[in-house]
């Protein structure tokens, strides 16, 4: 309820002469620098209204927008990167690797379109899984010079709306009975033995060098100009266990890379080469 307004007899501040239960409101007025501080900022509120865009249609008198910063700031970043793209793309691979600001450039945009296009298929650090190259390690099925991996990432492997694709189609020796299930027993044995997996057999040598060494070498060191993955560093695409092996002699495999060549510009595909040959396994 309201009282006489009185001076209070502890602080000596005069009372606003509202009581509560006994308990008295002391007058204490805002610090002066605080109203003022205030004011400016309603003043400001007003001027705010005035400069900026604060309702449809009005662009402010200053006549700035978030968005058109960020047009500015994208036009600026845009005219940067013509520059090195214009030079990436008149460039050679060799003359890439042997510029260090435009091989940085190269890596720069070839680990962004990596992540956009290729992780989902061989991992985001490039490890790959069953059916999907490890593109860290040094077996490269197509080669793993600068030039092989551009060829490889433009065309695809078995693409079939590109033309110049990679193309390596391994014999179905099980399905097509070329060999009995011995005899594909044998040689998965013997390809097993070129790692130290299993023991060597004279039969199993014998049906390599005859249906396998044609592609794959006298050593399984493998041939990467027919796609002919080397058989002989323990690194196996499908698993390297007796079971996986007979099944892949048996029913051979037919993995299917896309041709990101009709995808991506000529210099995205240059980039990306760049990227995964710089990953640890180039050649």
């Amino acid at each position: 309820m309201a009282t006489e307004t009185e001076k209070d007899s502890v602080t000596g501040t005069e009372t606003t002469g509202h009581e509560w239960d006994g308990i008295k409101e002391l007058n204490s007025p805002l610090p002066k620098w605080w109203i003022i501080i205030f004011w400016l900022c309603v003043a400001w509120s007003g001027l705010y209204y005035i400069v900026y865009p604060t309702f449809p249609g009005w662009d402010g008198l200053w006549e700035y927008t978030a968005r058109k910063d960020l047009d500015r700031q994208m036009a600026a970043l845009q005219a940067d990167r013509a520059i090195w793209l214009d030079k990436l793309s008149a460039a050679s691979m060799d003359d890439i690797k042997k510029d260090g600001d435009l091989l940085a450039f190269a890596m720069a945009g070839g680990r962004a379109s990596f992540a956009d296009n290729c992780a989902p298929c061989h991992g985001s650090g490039a490890a790959g899984g069953p059916g999907y190259p490890n593109l860290l390690d040094d077996s490269w099925i197509w080669g793993g010079t600068l030039d092989d991996i551009q060829t490889t990432v433009a065309h695809g492997v078995r693409w079939a709306k590109d033309d110049d694709t990679r193309v390596s189609d391994m014999p179905r020796f099980g399905v097509d009975e070329l060999l009995d299930k011995t005899q594909i027993n044998e040689v998965a044995d013997h390809v097993l033995s070129l790692t130290g997996g299993a023991a060597a057999t004279e039969a199993g040598a014998e049906i390599f060098a005859e249906n396998c060494a044609g592609c794959h070498g006298e050593s399984g060191e493998g041939m990467a100009e027919l796609g002919a993955p080397r058989l002989s560093d323990a690194i196996w695409l499908y698993g390297g266990d007796k079971a996986t092996l007979v099944e892949t002699i048996s029913k051979a495999r037919g993995g299917v890379m896309p041709a990101w060549g009709g995808r991506l510009d000529e210099v995205t595909v240059k980039q990306l080469a760049v990227y995964v040959h710089s990953l640890g396994g180039g050649q």
